[in-house]
């Protein structure tokens, strides 16, 4: 019985980790289209001078940050994550046993 309870524990835990990865990564996706949004709003004006949409000032915030979105996006939903939750939880044990 406790041993399911223990298993139980540990599979919210997991599941409330994960939970908190893509919460994070949504938020920042969320923030990221309304901040560019903003910012190209707020450049409309130089955009119709220019008479072009293309105009590093205006993309390459969109561009930088559009990197770093796509990093978050990969450590949230890469299958492969070397170094991810399971690997935390086996590196932790690891060293509980070393420091016995």
């Amino acid at each position: 019985m406790e041993l399911t309870n223990q298993k139980n524990t540990l599979a919210y835990r997991k599941a409330s980790k994960r939970v908190k990865k893509l919460k994070g990564f949504y938020s920042h996706l969320i923030i990221y289209v309304l901040v560019n949004i903003l910012l190209i709003f707020l450049n409309l004006e130089d955009i119709r001078k220019q008479d072009t949409l293309w105009s590093w000032e205006l993309w390459s915030t969109p561009f930088f940050w559009g990197i770093g979105l796509a990093a978050h996006a990969i450590s949230v939903f890469s299958p492969m994550r070397s170094f991810g939750s399971d690997w935390e939880e086996k590196k932790t044990r690891e060293l509980m046993e070393k420091y016995k």
